[in-house]
C-alpha cells in the first residue's frame, strides 16, 4: 500500500495578519518533509469561496511551488476542475502538462464535478449539469494533451477550432487521470472510465473491500472504456493521522483538526448556512467538538502499533493507497512534521517492502484488461495535416483586406523605439528586392 498526504489549506478562525501565508508555508515544510521520509503522493484540492475550509483555490501554484522542493512524491491534483466554467479544458492541459516538466513527470491528475452550492453558483454552473460538463472538459483536455494538434470541437459547453496544445507533458500521453468519489456509484463509474477512485471519505475497511472487488471486476471487464487515453487502475481512501509514542498525546494533537475536517466540509454541503465573511466557521465548531462522533478515520491517530494495526486493516483488502488527512483544524504544523517523522521511523518502511512485490504482481495480472479497455476506447480522430486551417495575425488581416494601416501593424508602431527589431511586414516577400528597395 502507498501512503500520500491531503492538503485543502484549512484555516478556521480566529484569523490574524499572516494566518494564511502561514498555512502556504507550513503546508510547503510538510511537503518537504514528506518527501524526505518516502512518502509516495500529495494531493492538493480545487475549491473556491469556502472560507476557513479550504483557502486552495490555485493547486497548480502550489504543486508548482511544491515541485522544486521535492525530488520523489508525486503531486497529485486532487482534484482539478474540469467543468469549462471553472477551467478552460485548454488551461487544464496546459498547466498539468507544465507542473509534469516541473516536477520532472511527477504530475497525477485527479478530476472531479465540484460539490457546493458556494462554488457552483458562483460560477454560473447549473448543479445538474455538472456531471456532463465535467466529462465534456475532462476527455478533452486528455485529448489536447494527446493529440498534435488537438483537431478542434464543438460541444455543449465548450468550443475551441483546431490548435496545436503545448507543451505536451513529460508522461506520454498524459499524467495518471483519477477521479473523486464519494460513495459507491462514483467508484463504479470511475472504474468504466478507466480512472483510479480517489475515495474521498472515511469507511471501514470491510465496507471498502466490497469496494475495491467491486471496482476491479469492473476494470477487467468489457465495461471499462476509457475516458482518458491511458488506464489507472488504482483505488485510493483518506484517514485521520496522527502518531505519537503516547496515545493520548496523538489525540490532543490530531483529534480536533480531524473533526474539524468533517464539521467543516458539512457545513458547506450538507447543513450549514453560509454568510460570507460574516459566519465564523471555526466558532461555530467550537461549540459542537464535543458532540461528534468519531468514525474509521480515527484509526490513524494512535500510537505506531495502533496506527499499524489500522493501515494493515487496509492493506490485507487490497487498498492501493491510504491518504492521510493531517493539515487539518487547527492542528500544529511541528506536531504534523514530528508525527511524520515518527512514522518514517517506525511503520513506512515494512509497508513499503511489501508494496513493491505487490505492485509488481497486480499490474501483470492486469495488463490484459488494460489492453483489452484501451482497445474498446473511442478515440477522436486525428486530422489530416492538409486540413489543418491557417490562423493569420491580425496585421496580415487587415492587409488581405485592403485596409491601410499607417503604423505597419495592428500592433506595431513604426515610431516605437525599444531594442527588438520587429518587421512590420513579412521579410521573406522582399527576400528578392534591390538594396533600397521596399
Amino acid at each position: 500500500m502507498k501512503f500520500g498526504l491531503f492538503y485543502e489549506h484549512q484555516n478556521p478562525k480566529p484569523w490574524d495578519e499572516g494566518s494564511e501565508h502561514r498555512v502556504f508555508m507550513e503546508s510547503l515544510e510538510q511537503i518537504e518533509v514528506a518527501d524526505r521520509i518516502g512518502m509516495d503522493h500529495v494531493w492538493e484540492v480545487e475549491h473556491h469561496f469556502l472560507e476557513e475550509y479550504s483557502h486552495s483555490s490555485a493547486p497548480e501554484l502550489f504543486l508548482a511551488a511544491a515541485s522544486q522542493r521535492t525530488k520523489n512524491i508525486r503531486l497529485g491534483h486532487g482534484i482539478k476542475l474540469t467543468a469549462p466554467n471553472y477551467n478552460h479544458p485548454a488551461r487544464v492541459a496546459e498547466s498539468l502538462a507544465t507542473l509534469d516538466h516541473l516536477s520532472n513527470g511527477r504530475a497525477e491528475w485527479g478530476t472531479g464535478e465540484s460539490a457546493t452550492l458556494m462554488e457552483m453558483e458562483g460560477f454560473g454552473i447549473n448543479p445538474d449539469l455538472k456531471g456532463p460538463m465535467w466529462k465534456e472538459g475532462c476527455e478533452h483536455a486528455a485529448n489536447m494533451m494527446a493529440m498534435t494538434p488537438y483537431p478542434g470541437f464543438k460541444g455543449e459547453f465548450f468550443s475551441m477550432p483546431t490548435r496545436n496544445v503545448v507543451p505536451k507533458p513529460v508522461q506520454k500521453p498524459h499524467p495518471p487521470l483519477w477521479l473523486a468519489c464519494s460513495r459507491r456509484d462514483s467508484i463504479l463509474r470511475a472504474a468504466r472510465y478507466g480512472m483510479g477512485a480517489l475515495v474521498f471519505g472515511f469507511v471501514e475497511p470491510e465496507q471498502a473491500a466490497e469496494w475495491i472487488r467491486d471496482y476491479y471486476a469492473i476494470i477487467k471487464s468489457d465495461e471499462c472504456v476509457p475516458l482518458g487515453w491511458t488506464v489507472n487502475a488504482n483505488i485510493a481512501a483518506v484517514s485521520g493521522f496522527s502518531v505519537h509514542q503516547n496515545e493520548d498525546e496523538a489525540v490532543r494533537r490530531g483529534l480536533s483538526g480531524f473533526k474539524y475536517f468533517g464539521y467543516s466540509l458539512a457545513h458547506f454541503t450538507n447543513f450549514g448556512a453560509h454568510q460570507p465573511t460574516v459566519t465564523n466557521l471555526g466558532a461555530l465548531f467550537d461549540e459542537v467538538e464535543d458532540d461528534l462522533p468519531d468514525n474509521a478515520g480515527r484509526g490513524g491517530i494512535g500510537t505506531p502499533d495502533q496506527v499499524r494495526a489500522h493501515l494493515k486493516g487496509y492493506e490485507d483488502i487490497g487498498l492501493d493507497q491510504l491518504i492521510f488527512t493531517q493539515q487539518v483544524g487547527r492542528n500544529n504544523h511541528d506536531h504534523i512534521c514530528e508525527s511524520l517523522d515518527l512514522f518514517s521511523q517506525t511503520l513506512i518502511a515494512e509497508f513499503k517492502d511489501r508494496e513493491m512485490a505487490r505492485q509488481a504482481k497486480k499490474m501483470a495480472e492486469l495488463q490484459p484488461f488494460i489492453d483489452a479497455a484501451l482497445e474498446r476506447k473511442d478515440r477522436m480522430p486525428e486530422i489530416d495535416p492538409a486540413d489543418i486551417p491557417v490562423v493569420t495575425s491580425a496585421g496580415k488581416r487587415r492587409q488581405d483586406m485592403g485596409a491601410n494601416d499607417p503604423t505597419g501593424g495592428a500592433f506595431v508602431d513604426k515610431t516605437r523605439g525599444g531594442a527588438i527589431p520587429i518587421p512590420h511586414a513579412d521579410p521573406r516577400a522582399n527576400a528578392g528586392a534591390q538594396p533600397g528597395e521596399d
